[in-house]
This record gives structure tokens, C-alpha cells and sequence, in this order.
């Protein structure tokens, strides 16, 4: 049900109060969030694209989330503020001085219950506490790869054979998932090698809550005290053109990784995708946790980019993705 997943999106801003925007807090159950924006386009009688929001959010969830539209400065906020469709309603209404554009929120928060945990409880609250501590391995989520993984096994036909998708949406979200796949393959060697949250000599290291960056030859105590604190983190590669940043054994690990994906990569790299690095570990920020007659209650802070699915993955292993479905 839709109560056992819910996502409440953290701006990090508060709106200004003035200009030419709304902000509208929406409440979602069920509803897609593009169709949601443009019931609300619609009904603000602006064209689809003047919508804007700052991150997708599950479906099959209830949701807490921002939507912006273009609005009259001397307009009443008033027949915004009693807006509801199917599956949304609006919460409350701020002026504002710009359109939201993906990836302007600070962070997601979660509360989720997944049901039927059976399992040694003490086990079970030491993976707990290490979640609290280090963290997980920052995969991404399989909604990233869409149904069944149709995006990805576009992306494969395409570099394979040549034959892009049709649709323009249909190829960014074909080479969106190449890049997913190949930056959770390089999380999945380092985790394998026991050094995903740990620097390796030629690392990329990534600074906490930013997409900057600085080269590492030698990783000495001050820089591991700082990766133990969870102030910066190992990185991996969001591929694309020009060289990875990575070097040394870092970047041995990374090529090894990806070995066998050259097809992938090189699409990538003929589209004009640039290379970026994205965190191998995130940090799950005011973590709290209950369980009580076989339901386990989590809450927790994720930021903006990082997956509910890479928690739950670290907490149940292989029923990770049974749990998700039931709760996503």
C-alpha cells in the first residue's frame, strides 16, 4: 500500500515569496509525476513544458513533493491552493522567483515498513547500525533501467547494432540507464573487493553532498580519517567522452570492471555524453529504525540522486527487490 513507502522531498531553500512562480506542495498517491504536472499546467493554464519539479518520485508511493508554474504577480494564489485531481492535491501554494528544474532539492525523505521480516532480529540491528555508520554502496535503483529493464536492453540493441531508439526521450533514457549500468557495475567490483567505502591510491575522491572532486595519488591518514567521517567518499564513473580522472589502482579496478562493456562505453562516448563521477557510497543521514511484530519501520535522509533500494538491498540482500516491490 502506498502508506508504506513515503517520500517527502527536501528543498533545501525556502521559496522567496515573490516573482512570477508558484510553488505548489503536492501530495501524491499513486500518480505519475510528469502526468501530475501537467494536470497542474493545465490547470493553470500554461503550457505543459512551463511546468517544472525537482526529482521524480515512485509511483506506487505516497508522496510529498514540489511542483512549480508560471503565475501572475498580481494574481491571487487562491484557485492554485484548492487544486486536486486524481491521485494529488495540493498542500500550499508560495510565490517564487524561478521554475524548478530537476535536481534543484537537497534531499528525499524516507519512511518505509517492509513487512514479513523474519530473520535473527540481533543480525539484523547490527546491519542496521552499520547502515547508520558507513552507509551503503550507492547502486542505482532498478527504476532507473525501466520495466523489466527495457532501457537498458534498448541501450544494448543500439550499441550492438546501431539502431537508435526512435523517440528522443526514448534514447536519453536508454543511454541514462547505460550509464547506470556501467557506473553500478564498477560499485558492484568494489564491493566485491571490500573497498567501496574505503580510497584507493589514484582515487577520484568525491566530496559529501557536492558533484566536485579532487585526484588522490597517495591516500594518507588525514584523507582516510576524512572518508571514515563520511566527509569524502571513493567515486565512480558516469561514463562518457574524455579521460576518467581515476588513476593508478583506482582506475585498474574501474577498467577491469568494465572490461567487457566496451560496446556500451563507446556509445556513450559517440552521443557526446560527457564523463562525470557520482559517490560509490552514500551516507543515510537521520537514521532511525523500529521493528515490531514482524514490520520493520525505517526512516531516513538519502540525497538528492541516491536510491531507497540501495538500503533495503543492504538490509535483506536478495529479497531486497521482493521488498522493494511491495513497498515502492
Amino acid at each position: 500500500m502506498p502508506e508504506d513507502f513515503v517520500v517527502e522531498e527536501i528543498l533545501g531553500f525556502e521559496p522567496d515569496g515573490a516573482g512570477t512562480h508558484a510553488l505548489l506542495a503536492v501530495e501524491k498517491r499513486g500518480a505519475n509525476t510528469a502526468w501530475v504536472a501537467g494536470q497542474i499546467a493545465r490547470a493553470a493554464g500554461v503550457a505543459v513544458r512551463d511546468a517544472g519539479f525537482a526529482g521524480h518520485k515512485d509511483r506506487h508511493a505516497l508522496t510529498r513533493q514540489w511542483f512549480s508554474v508560471p503565475w501572475p504577480g498580481d494574481s491571487p494564489l487562491r484557485p492554485l491552493e484548492s487544486l486536486a485531481g486524481d491521485g494529488f492535491r495540493v498542500l500550499s501554494v508560495r510565490r517564487h522567483g524561478r521554475k524548478l528544474r530537476p535536481g534543484s532539492h537537497r534531499a528525499n525523505r524516507f519512511h518505509l515498513r517492509v513487512r514479513d521480516v523474519a530473520g535473527d532480529p540481533v543480525a539484523l540491528e547490527s546491519r542496521l547500525a552499520s547502515i547508520g555508520a558507513r552507509g551503503v554502496p550507492n547502486y542505482f535503483g532498478p527504476q532507473r533501467f525501466g520495466r523489466d529493464a527495457a532501457n537498458l536492453a534498448r541501450a544494448r540493441e543500439w550499441a550492438a547494432a546501431g539502431r537508435a531508439p526512435r523517440a528522443r526521450g526514448e534514447r536519453g533514457f536508454a543511454l541514462s540507464s547505460a550509464r547506470s549500468e556501467l557506473f553500478n557495475l564498477v560499485a558492484a567490483s568494489r564491493v566485491k573487493r571490500g573497498d567501496w567505502d574505503r580510497l584507493l591510491p589514484g582515487e577520484a575522491v568525491m566530496l559529501d553532498g557536492r558533484r566536485s572532486f579532487f585526484h588522490a595519488d597517495v591516500v594518507d591518514p588525514a584523507l582516510e580519517a576524512r572518508c571514515t567521517s563520511l566527509d569524502v567518499h571513493p567515486s565512480g564513473p558516469l561514463w562518457g567522452r574524455s579521460v576518467s580522472p581515476a588513476t593508478a589502482l583506482a582506475l585498474e579496478v574501474e577498467a577491469e570492471a568494465l572490461a567487457a562493456e566496451r560496446a556500451l562505453c563507446t556509445l556513450l562516448e559517440s552521443q557526446g555524453v560527457e564523463h562525470e563521477r557520482r559517490s560509490l557510497r552514500v551516507p543515510v543521514r537521520a537514521f532511525e529504525w523500529s521493528l515490531l511484530d514482524g514490520v520493520l519501520s525505517l526512516s531516513f535522509e538519502l540525497p538528492r540522486g541516491a536510491f531507497a533500494t540501495a538500503v533495503l538491498h543492504e538490509l535483506l540482500g536478495d529479497a531486497a527487490d521482493a521488498a522493494a516491490v511491495a513497498v515502492d
